[in-house]
Formats: C-alpha cells, sequence, structure tokens
C-alpha cells in the first residue's frame, strides 16, 4: 500500500501536523510506504532535533521545489515545499499545487501510483492542491475540526471544502461526537467514521516528580497546560481557586497574549497565592509536571478545543482529568466521565473546582482508569493500527 498525507506545517507544532508526523512515521515503519507533502515558510529550517533525518540526495519523484526531505522510517518520508507567507493559520503555497501534480504523475509513471490521498482537514491549502492535482484515487478526508475562527473566510472556502466532503470515500474524525456534530458533514454520515488520536506515552521521573512536590508541600497540585489564548478558558480556571481548600495549589503552564490579564484577574480575585503561572515547559519537563499532578485541569470553553491531546497525555502518566463538555466537542468523550475523570459544563468556575475536589478526594481509582483508558485507547501503536483498518476497508 502506498499512501500520502497531504496538509499543515513543518515544523511540527500543532495537533493536526503532529497526527501527520506520527502516521507517516509508523505507517512507514510497519511496511506502507507513505509520504507526507507540507509547507514552511521561506525562513523556517529544519528542527535541530530533526537534522539526522534530512535527505540531500533525492530521487526524481521528489519535486523540485522541495525545500528539504526527512526520511523519517524506511517507507515514511516528509516532504517539505515552501510558501508565501501564513495567514489565518493557512500556508499560501503555489509550490504544494506543483508538488502534488508531480508527485502523483511520477508515481503512475513508474507503476507505484498511490492507493489512497489522505488529506487533512481544516486546510485550504492541501483542499486547493488536492483539487487541481486530477488525482482519480480514493481520499480519506481527516476532519480534524471545524472552521471556527474565520468566519468571513469561511464563505469563500465552504465551495470547495464541500467539494472535499464529497471527493472523499471515507471522513475520519478524532472521536465520534465531533464528526456526529459537525453541521459540515451532515450528508456524509453514510461515510463517517473515527480515529482516536494516540500518543507515545510520557515517563515522569522519579526526580522530576519528587522536586515539583517538594515545591508544594502538602498542597495538591492542578495543573493546566496549554496556551494563554481565550479558546483556552483559562480564567475560569484561576477563578476556580477561589473556591478551593487552601491546600490546593493552581499551575498553569504555557505562554500567550493572555498572561497579563491572567494574572491580573488572580490578584483582583485574591487567590495570586494560589494560583502560579510558569511559562513555557518543554516536553521533558512536562512528564514530570503531570508525575507530580493531583489532577490535570482541561478548563477550554470553545469548540476549537476538538480533541485535547494533552487530556491523553496526562492519562499515559496515570493522572486524572477535569474537563469540560464543549457543545459539539469530542474534549469529554476522550475524558470518560466518571472513568478517567469529570467533564463540567463550560464557563463554570465553582464547577469546575467542586469537580477537582471530587476527583482529588478518590485520586488513586480515577488515576488508574485513566492510565487505564489511555492504553484501551488512545496509544501510538493502536492509531496506526486503526489507521491500517481504515485503509484497508477502502
Amino acid at each position: 500500500m502506498k499512501v500520502l498525507q497531504l496538509g499543515k506545517f513543518y515544523p511540527i507544532r500543532g495537533g493536526v501536523e503532529k497526527v501527520m508526523w506520527d502516521l507517516t512515521l509508523g505507517l512507514g515503519a510497519d511496511g506502507c510506504k507513505c509520504d507526507m507533502l507540507c509547507a514552511c515558510l521561506r525562513e523556517d529550517v529544519v528542527d535541530f532535533k530533526d537534522r539526522e533525518m534530512a535527505v540531500t540526495d533525492c530521487g526524481a519523484d521528489v519535486p523540485k521545489n522541495a525545500k528539504y526531505v526527512l526520511q523519517l522510517s524506511e517507507d515514511g518520508r516528509l516532504i517539505c515545499v515552501p510558501a508565501l507567507k501564513k495567514v489565518a493559520a493557512t500556508m499560501i503555497s503555489p509550490a504544494m499545487v506543483s508538488a502534488l501534480r508531480h508527485m502523483l504523475r511520477h508515481a503512475k509513471k513508474m507503476g507505484e501510483p498511490y492507493d489512497i490521498v489522505h488529506v487533512h482537514h481544516p486546510d485550504p491549502m492541501a483542499a486547493l492542491a488536492l483539487f487541481l492535482s486530477g488525482y482519480k484515487g480514493k481520499v480519506v478526508l481527516h476532519w480534524h475540526s471545524d472552521i471556527v475562527k474565520q468566519k468571513g473566510l469561511l464563505k469563500f472556502y465552504l465551495p470547495l471544502q464541500r467539494w472535499l466532503v464529497r471527493r472523499a470515500c471515507k471522513v475520519v474524525g478524532t472521536t465520534p461526537v465531533y464528526v456526529k456534530e459537525s453541521p459540515y458533514l451532515k450528508n456524509a454520515q453514510n461515510k463517517v467514521t473515527y480515529l482516536p488520536i494516540g500518543v507515545e506515552g510520557f515517563t515522569p521521573t522519579v526526580k522530576g516528580v519528587e522536586e515539583i512536590k517538594n515545591r508544594y508541600p502538602g498542597k495538591h497540585i492542578v495543573f493546566g497546560l496549554g496556551r494563554l489564548v481565550p479558546y483556552k478558558g483559562f480564567s475560569y480556571l484561576v477563578e476556580a481557586a477561589q473556591y478551593l481548600p487552601d491546600d490546593y495549589k493552581v499551575v498553569i503552564g504555557g505562554q500567550g497574549p493572555l498572561k497579563g490579564s491572567l494574572e491580573n484577574l488572580a490578584m483582583g480575585r485574591g487567590v495570586q497565592g494560589k494560583v502560579e503561572f510558569l511559562g513555557w515547559v518543554d516536553d521533558a519537563r512536562t512528564a514530570d509536571w503531570f508525575g507530580a499532578s493531583d489532577v490535570f485541569a482541561l478548563s477550554s470553553v470553545m469548540k476549537t478545543e476538538a480533541f485535547a491531546i494533552v487530556q491523553i497525555e496526562a492519562m499515559s502518566c496515570g493522572t486524572p482529568v477535569v474537563a469540560t463538555k464543549i457543545p459539539g466537542s469530542g474534549v469529554s468523550w476522550v475524558n470518560e466521565h466518571g472513568t478517567s475523570g469529570l467533564n463540567v459544563p463550560i464557563c463554570d468556575a465553582k464547577a469546575l473546582a467542586e469537580a477537582i475536589v471530587a476527583v482529588c478526594e478518590n485520586r488513586e481509582k480515577y488515576g488508574a482508569a485513566a492510565r487505564d483508558r489511555f492504553e484501551k485507547n488512545f496509544t501510538l501503536e493502536r492509531m496506526i493500527e486503526r489507521c491500517k483498518m481504515i485503509y484497508e476497508s477502502l
């Protein structure tokens, strides 16, 4: 089987491109020839951690406008073409159109055509490239989320989005809830399925966990992590501190434009001693924070939060979750209520606090169930296995 993952960006930063990377890496290592075509800004360079995978001697199937190629595994490659600029979270990359046409044409000429093009949505540039490519084979549409923020621009993209939904042989969501509730997929329910995101489990270090716990002796640690932007709802987590007992400490990791206003909110509510902002937390340290925390709190308030990979990262460490019931989102499906933690209504600081206390009082039970739910549903191996099953069904 030969598959092309199409869309999004490099370097890998967000959840969509991380899923593309993991699928390309995992499928390529599992005997499925898999390429990933994406775009990057002209000034972007290969991440330091990926430099050993960079390939300079490429074959004729690699388009001449490729900026660089990474050999992820024996049968898995990332091919990155330049973009002119990034507008509304979309790479404007005419090079992607010509690159895709070259790759499809060369593969067919060599008698090894792509069996499936797996396009990741939302990415208008990838959809346009596929539309202009002339590709006649099978298409899998990975519906990571609706376009929520750019409502004005969506009006112009809707005809292409409708074409993409019609063109797809299978529409794959990250949870059954999201694809069922999406207004844009109402007429495609006969070909909808879901593929939960899977990740490599995090492994906290004993030393790191001890160091963090020693910073807050006698405290229940409530950990939040994410960009400090409106849809993450961190203001409600800060306000929840008002309703938490004095032996609770809310610790929020991440950077973003709302940092100053959140700090002011904590001061205004008189909880600056119960809330701490860590700033940027690197991946290695994140595992230790999960391991040291009594509960992970996800306070997001908008459907932009479609899945929240950070939940399953916490679960992989045996850390229970308190999350929000965002209408139409899959977040509360990921965190099974009463099993891996509890879910509460959005924009309700008091309910958030009450759930945090309830989970902490039964931390051992919820923590064990969270780890078990991760192992059964959200490992990287399970995602690769399920993805191959979807391909084979076509």
